[in-house]
């Protein structure tokens, strides 16, 4: 049988099962608008017919290969030829769970069948839910904590509260948008010396200024825009907004120049995922945590990439000691698995400052994503669940190393990273790397400063680590032969 055909009956039995689990969660009457026609059953479109498409009718801003994928199982995506690939990629740090899991198809089909949307005019089940379980599991996870977003709140209340976004660019807005609202607050006060606290007083707009670091990225809108010191991002879109210093990541000694009585937020990745995989220093977030409470600043981490996980603990920042702890922390990429999700999570200093009508979304906090959500955050929470990722980073850490040392030196600059978060830097553009690679069945994802980045699901198995790693090897191996001829 050709690949093409198993393909094909591959499709049409998840199809069917895909209509089966249809049929048991939801009411009948609901099926009457569901006709599993030959069409339905069967690809769109050839995968030449549709690349034709994208070229013709969707916005150019993205490279791609020409190849169609059509669907996924584990860590393995498939695509219209019917070839398969082990995905180091995950959607970029996405599908933590890995493609098609059961559980996750079961919780979209079974809240599809009762309710979407219904706008934040009403609560909805599983928006509070979600919210809690983020709290609880943050605080659970890290039971030194006592700064931050882990301090006690007075009167009983959860010493942090949730915002639900659609992405993690829209929680960098919200978490930007908190600290300049946080900013007036402090300058109201007037607690900051005398000399300062008169001169905020009279304007508290003066405590506007956001900190960022070399590096980082945050997204692509114009606030998270602005705090992604990377020209090849911005400069088609200036002028940015005002009042944005960018300042060199892990340099401690730049902090108290930069960060000052006008700031009012800094943001910062504990691991910098875009700009190539690198972790922050404990004595770097110790001090901007320790300078952020010197002028009333708030400190944000955005942990889009770098958490939930990814880095073998729940959250990166909890790799650090306690005095590194932020007072908001935002979250989005493998939250719902590949349901547009974000969230910010305040502290509750910040949570009593904002007010009804401040701040706000039509879809973010849908049943649907946050129902989703929650079954994602009960695997990803399980301490077994983060020790796979811890072993499974250990592996391919060792793998790499054990593989690449002829080339570490020459062809290899470094080797990066930490849980199932790591980084290849090469002395050259690597995107050879990432075609070889995917000719072998194996995807992968570049990052900043000529590094290619490892992000496969996080319930990748070890035999799974271990392939990619080989297949990695093998295509360095070429890369650093024909370099040499």
């Amino acid at each position: 049988m050709s690949a093409a055909l198993k393909y094909q009956g591959t499709r049409l039995l998840a199809a069917s099962s895909r209509l089966s689990i249809l049929q048991k969660a939801a009411k009948p009457s609901l099926l009457r608008g569901y006709h599993a026609t030959s069409a339905r059953l069967s690809v769109a479109h050839s995968g030449s017919q549709t690349v034709a498409n994208a070229e013709k009718y969707t916005l150019n801003t993205y490279a791609r290969p020409t190849l169609v994928l059509s669907h996924g199982k584990g860590s393995y995506l498939y695509d219209t030829d019917g070839k398969e690939y082990l995905d180091f990629t995950a959607g970029i740090a996405v599908v933590a769970l890995g493609h098609n899991h059961p559980d996750i198809t079961a919780a979209v089909v079974d809240q599809a069948s009762k309710l979407v949307h219904c706008s934040n005019l009403y609560h909805n089940e599983w928006a509070p839910q979600l919210a809690r379980n983020i709290v609880e599991s943050t605080i659970a996870a890290y039971p030194q904590g006592t700064q931050g977003i882990y301090a006690q709140a007075a009167d009983g209340r959860s010493p942090a509260r949730v915002f639900f976004s659609n992405s993690g660019t829209e929680a960098n807005e919200g978490a930007l948008k908190f600290a300049r609202k946080y900013g007036k607050h402090v300058a109201e006060l007037g607690t900051l010396g005398k000399g300062t606290s008169e001169a905020l007083r009279g304007d508290p707009n003066l405590k506007c200024g956001i900190v960022s670091f070399t590096g980082g990225f945050h997204g692509r809108s114009m606030g998270a825009l602005s705090v992604t010191a990377n020209p090849k991002y911005q400069k088609p879109f200036t002028p940015l907004i005002p009042g944005v210093q960018t300042a060199k990541y892990n340099s401690t000694s730049e902090i108290g120049a930069f960060v000052d009585e006008r700031t009012c937020g800094v943001i910062v990745e504990p691991i910098q995922g875009e700009g190539g995989i690198h972790p922050a220093q404990v004595d770097f977030l110790r001090a901007l945590r320790r300078r952020c409470d010197q002028v009333g600043a708030l400190l944000i981490y955005d942990e889009i990439q770098c958490g939930l996980g990814r880095s073998g603990k729940l959250w990166a920042h909890q790799l650090y000691p306690e005095d590194c702890s932020p007072d908001i922390l935002t979250m989005a990429k493998p939250l719902a698995n590949g349901i547009p999700i974000g969230a910010i999570l305040v502290s509750d200093k910040v949570a009593e400052l904002i007010k009804v009508g401040e701040h706000g979304t039509t879809f973010g906090g849908n049943p649907l994503a946050c129902r989703v959500g929650c079954t994602v955050l009960d695997h990803i929470s399980k301490p077994e669940f983060l020790e796979h990722v811890q072993n499974a980073g250990q592996v391919l850490e060792q793998e790499l190393q054990q593989a690449l040392a002829p080339f570490v030196g020459s062809t290899v600059v470094e080797l990066r990273g930490t849980g199932l978060l790591r980084g290849i830097q090469f002395a050259s553009d690597p995107t050879q790397i990432v075609d070889l690679a995917r000719d072998r069945g194996l995807m992968l994802v570049g990052a900043g400063g000529n590094t290619v980045r490892l992000v496969p699901p996080l319930n990748t198995s070890i035999a799974d680590i271990k392939r990619g790693a080989a297949i990695i090897a093998d295509c360095v191996k070429q890369f650093a032969a024909e370099r040499k001829a």
